[in-house]
């Protein structure tokens, strides 16, 4: 067995198994290995009833007295015991579990792990492991186990075994980082990091394993973009762009006055745009502040150039947006430049003619999703190309474009604020533009920070804004047992909370496994008025432009970092109308307090970032989720910094000394697109 056997050379992998992990991309042996762990159930000693603290998983022994009740409910039974010690009681229920009045019985003594929530009749343990008889809970003090990233019908246990038996069954002490680096920067061996990172033994075993592999990840990332600059530097622009009179006149015309850093940064895009080389630009602005337009001027200089240009967008309901408020502005300045749309869901007779249009030149501008680069996308003189959200595309993804034609100039737009000093190494191969002035006609979003007594008068707010024509988001976090419970969580909030807001309010919901015809299917009706309350996981986070949603409310807020609650935050505000955001959090906590108080008192989100950055420590890894950008598999920009930096320092030296292991690694990006 090596790392491309297949996965089903694992005992107990069977065909239908195997398509569970296709599911989640796990195909070969080497894949299950960097398939890694979410997040880590740290088992610690059990704490006497009257010490349980709301919004944590804790553990509690004692005796269960009464009887084992179940709910008469046949679609949601609940199964129901009190346990007591000698300082307190607390009630423990489960779901769907009606066969444990089977298996407890009153007077036995047990051990109870699990989420400690505030009900009205006090604190409950919410569906808590069950450790019976209680000796049993020894076996598993203080370890950490695994959890993985799910789908529907696969279980933690079994992927928990198949990766056990990959590392015990493959040669791993051969060695991928140069010696040199591995021990200028004091990192673990390959082969302990990858048991370390899955079975970790302790917590210091799994920061040392997490290190050498998130300082592994950035290295070969940044290595990549060096390698990506080099190629841009030599390439000269082979488009004859000129000075557009057409921008000017649609800047003079627009109904508001560009802000000061949006004319700045128009003028470093037009200055490269007719520079003898090519422009590979990132533009870094809060959501709000004025982006799209500056896109706009950026395609129109293009059009009227004679030239093509494309935008890609993460998700087809942006797309579709990007589409039509495009469209928009060229029929009402009269700009006689067509756009097409291309996106995965057209039929194959409207893509077969939107090719057709592209190819002999007729549309100009084209906007879509990953469908702008598929192969059959044949354009006439492409010398533009936006990609919105950097985070979500690969910089291979970007390459491709270059394959299509001469090497189009390439504009990053991303509302991600990442501090200057992380960009530039992040965004090596892209100069970088920042728009951090917002439109004076924006009105500031209202922040507030409340614990979870606060929750009935947040539904009684939201039914307020509903009754005056407003909408709102509610954002579920993903539950921690397990991932595919996701469904269930915000399926189950949107049923109790349409129950709260009573049946005049029409309350949905959306979350990562549903289908993207579904999720475009909602996001759409939300976007008409037909849904006025959505119940969403963070799937929204890059998503359509809602000016009448004034409310985002998010439960549970403390799980999240200070830049991905921003993000979310940026869903409202984008309308004439004031906006609110309820932080809603489990946790009392004072750092977790003071976390979130950065929110409340600022709407600026590179100062967030900053401070994000500061208060992160490496005790939150078990904590906060990760930020998802750059689509890494381990790292974070934020929590990781200043190993960001050094990876950035062993980069400098590699290229240098280490022309061996660069071409080892160019030759794997060629055969893979998981980073580059």
């Amino acid at each position: 067995m090596n790392e491309k056997t297949g996965i089903n050379a694992i005992k107990g992998i069977g065909e239908k198994t195997e398509k569970l992990f296709a599911k989640i991309g796990v195909y070969a042996v080497g894949d299950l290995l960097r398939y890694y762990p979410r997040g880590y159930d740290v088992y610690e000693e059990a704490v006497p009833i009257s010490e349980l603290e709301e919004g944590k998983i804790q553990t509690v022994t004692g005796v269960i007295y009464g009887k084992v009740q179940v709910s008469p409910n046949r679609k949601m039974q609940v199964t129901s015991v009190q346990v007591k010690d000698i300082t307190g009681s607390v009630k423990a229920i489960w779901f769907r579990m009606p066969f444990l009045r089977n298996t407890l019985s009153g007077g036995d003594v047990i051990t109870l792990r699990g989420q400690v929530v505030k009900r009205k009749t006090g604190l409950v343990l919410e569906h808590p492991e069950i450790f019976y008889p209680s000796s049993k809970y020894e076996e598993k003090l203080h370890t950490l186990q695994p959890i993985y990233p799910l789908t529907a019908g696969l279980s933690n246990n079994t992927v928990m075994k198949a990766v056990r038996q990959a590392i015990d069954e493959l040669d791993l002490s051969k060695e991928t980082l140069p010696e040199s680096i591995r021990l200028q920067y004091h990192l673990a061996e390959y082969n302990y990091a990858l048991r370390g990172i899955h079975f970790p033994e302790d917590k210091e075993v799994f920061y040392r394993a997490r290190e050498r592999l998130v300082f592994e990840e950035f290295l070969e990332f940044i290595v990549s973009l060096r390698k990506m600059k080099d190629g841009n530097e030599r390439s000269e622009n082979d488009f004859s762009i000129h000075h557009c009179a057409e921008t000017d006149e649609l800047i003079r015309r627009l109904p508001y006055q560009l802000t000061g850093a949006q004319k700045k940064v128009w003028l470093e895009i037009e200055q490269d745009m007719m520079s003898s080389h090519s422009m590979s630009r990132l533009v870094q602005g809060d959501v709000g502040s004025g982006k799209t337009i500056v896109a706009v001027l950026a395609l129109t200089m293009a059009g009227m150039n004679g030239y093509q240009g494309a935008m890609m967008a993460p998700t087809e309901v942006l797309a579709k947006q990007h589409y039509e408020s495009v469209t928009e502005i060229f029929e009402s300045y009269q700009i006689p430049l067509r756009t097409e749309l291309l996106t995965g869901s057209m039929t194959a007779k409207e893509k077969r003619e939107a090719y057709g249009r592209i190819k002999s030149g007729e549309s100009q501008i084209i906007i879509g999703t990953h469908a702008l680069i598929q192969t059959k996308v044949e354009y006439r003189n492409l010398a533009l190309v936006i990609t919105d959200e950097q985070h979500r595309f690969g910089v291979r993804q970007r390459e491709v474009f270059t394959e299509k034609g001469s090497v189009p100039h390439v504009l990053v737009m991303s509302a991600t604020p990442i501090p200057r000093t992380l960009a530039i190494i992040l965004y090596g191969d892209l100069d970088i533009s920042v728009i951090d002035e917002l439109p004076s006609n924006r009105l500031p979003i209202k922040n507030c920070v409340v614990d979870t007594g606060y929750r009935d008068a947040a539904y009684r707010f939201i039914q307020k804004q509903v009754k005056e024509g407003r909408q709102c988001y509610v954002i579920c976090p993903m539950v921690e047992e397990s991932e595919h419970l996701e469904v269930e969580n915000v399926t189950d909030y949107a049923g109790m909370l349409q129950e709260a807001l009573g049946d005049e309010i029409r309350v949905d919901f959306l979350h990562g496994k549903m289908k993207q015809s579904q999720k475009d299917e909602i996001m759409e009706r939300f976007g008409r008025c037909e849904i006025q309350v959505l119940v969403s996981t963070t799937v929204i986070e890059v998503g359509i432009n809602v000016p009448n949603a004034t409310v985002m409310m998010v439960e549970n807020a403390e799980r999240f970092g200070l830049a991905q609650l921003h993000q979310l935050r940026g869903r409202v505000g984008r309308g004439s109308h004031q906006s609110y955001c309820i932080f809603m959090s489990g946790s009392k906590s004072k750092e977790t307090k003071k976390r979130l108080e950065i929110l409340n008192k600022t709407n600026d989100g590179f100062r967030i970032a900053s401070e994000d950055l500061k208060l992160r420590g490496p005790g939150d890894l078990f904590g906060i989720r990760q930020s998802g950008l750059m689509n890494f598999k381990l790292a974070d920009i934020y929590q990781d910094a200043s190993l960001l930096q050094k990876a950035n320092e062993a980069a400098d030296i590699l290229m240098k000394t280490e022309n061996e292991w660069i071409q080892k690694l160019e030759k794997e990006a060629r055969t893979s697109s998981v980073i580059l």
